[in-house]
């Protein structure tokens, strides 16, 4: 029996071996948690670790809730869509520190349309179909939005459009809505200055796509109405750099004032175009320029130039009694604060489709795209930064022609005219 012991020894140190290890590694410190090697974070993950809360807000948890979001951020109308990105990750990024969406982190999903309408197209059914979206907004320009209408329809999916083509709600689509200011209400400011300023006759010149006809359509209808004649019309193609030969002809009828329709660099190329000939009557632009790509493209081509406009660009100069100055001065420091650039026209049309989403998604309670539609079409005195925005089944832009100021450049800034 005294030859057992050591072995029984060995066989309570074997046993008891284990145990000693587990519990000495379970004393060394802790490495710092995070994903595993080659796991990469979600981007909700991303914004909650890159968000600081806000004092007293929860942090959001859960799914993220979806919004798709498709812009210009290339192609021609890059410089709308680039603002338009800046302005949608900066607003996801102040709506999380808040608390998020329903208490769930709010995700926008950018996609890029390259200025191009199949792209968008394309955009629209990964958004729908992968990405599961509740709702998407934009894209930049009337010839994209245009071109995934049918797509939002068929798919039922809410679009909050940031192109300005009076056909993008008119005819009422129950799923489309927008919120930059129609050509028809440009058309009803411009009619004003012209009343005015005693201007009978005019001439015209616009960019050949679905904005620039939609332009020249309205002005064909309702200057007409309002006893204006038009002289002459010409057209441009979006990528013509020169358009000396149609301002050559307008010249020649002698017009009181030209009213260009067309969005950046086209519009900037016309102003030139009439430095050039010594042009010297007014030139009016329509809103699809107010940023600061046109001062640049069109220098001291561009001083004088008159146009309708939304009071963002001009945010400074509005009475601190206007019901939009809280909400333009909140905006327009963020968005410098945080890029070092004045946010403009297309970066407040992505600020008011984004929180006009996410307030019908709060009212509705849910994300099903259905509901937000529906929350949606009740939007109700909604102060945004191109007007305060009130949709009916029968009014999907909900804005009016107090909606726009006339701004005008001076010393390359816009400036207020009113």
């Amino acid at each position: 029996m005294r030859g057992q012991r050591p072995h029984r020894g060995l066989a309570v140190l074997v046993i008891l071996l284990p145990v000693v290890v587990l519990v000495m590694w379970g004393c060394q410190p802790k490495a710092p948690t995070g994903p595993e090697p080659g796991v990469q974070p979600t981007p909700a993950e991303e914004n909650q670790a890159a968000t600081p809360l806000e004092s007293g807000a929860k942090a959001p948890t859960g799914e993220p809730v979806k919004v798709g979001a498709i812009f210009s951020v290339t192609g021609n109308n890059a410089p709308l869509g680039e603002p338009e990105k800046r302005a949608a990750q900066l607003i996801q990024e102040e709506i999380n520190a808040k608390g998020g969406v329903l208490g769930r982190p709010l995700q926008v999903i950018v996609k890029d349309d390259k200025t191009d309408t199949t792209e968008a197209v394309n955009a629209a059914k990964d958004l729908i179909n992968t990405e599961k979206v509740c709702a998407i907004i934009g894209p930049s320009g009337t010839p994209t939005t245009m071109a995934i209408v049918p797509t939002m329809e068929e798919a039922k999916v809410p679009l909050v459009s940031c192109a300005a083509g009076m056909k993008i709600t008119n005819p009422i689509k129950p799923y489309v809505f927008a919120v930059p200011q129609t050509d028809t209400l440009a058309v009803a400011k411009i009619i004003e200055y012209l009343k005015a300023n005693r201007i009978e006759k005019v001439a015209t010149i616009y960019v050949k796509d679905p904005y620039g006809e939609s332009g020249q359509e309205q002005l064909s209808t309702h200057l007409s109405k309002a006893q204006i004649k038009i002289l002459g019309s010409e057209s441009y193609a979006k990528d013509d750099t020169d358009m000396t030969t149609q301002l050559t002809k307008l010249r020649g009828l002698q017009p009181q004032a030209i009213i260009c329709w067309g969005t950046n660099p086209g519009p900037a190329h016309v102003a030139k175009g009439m430095k050039k000939l010594g042009m010297t009557m007014p030139l009016i632009q329509s809103h699809g320029v107010a940023n600061a790509k046109f001062l640049e493209l069109a220098a001291d081509a561009g001083e004088g130039v008159m146009l309708p406009a939304g009071r963002l660009v001009v945010w400074e100069a509005v009475p601190d009694s206007h019901p939009q100055k809280p909400i333009l001065k909140s905006f327009a420091e963020a968005f410098r604060a945080k890029y070092s650039k004045d946010a403009d026209t297309f970066a407040g049309h992505a600020y008011d489709s984004l929180h006009i989403v996410i307030s019908a998604i709060e009212a509705a309670k849910s994300t099903e795209p259905a509901k937000v539609r529906d929350a949606l079409e009740k939007t109700k005195d909604f102060v945004g930064t191109a007007g305060v925005f009130t949709y009916t089944p029968q009014d999907h832009n909900g804005l009016t022609k107090d909606a726009f100021v006339w701004v005008k450049v001076e010393g390359g800034k816009w400036k207020l005219a009113e």
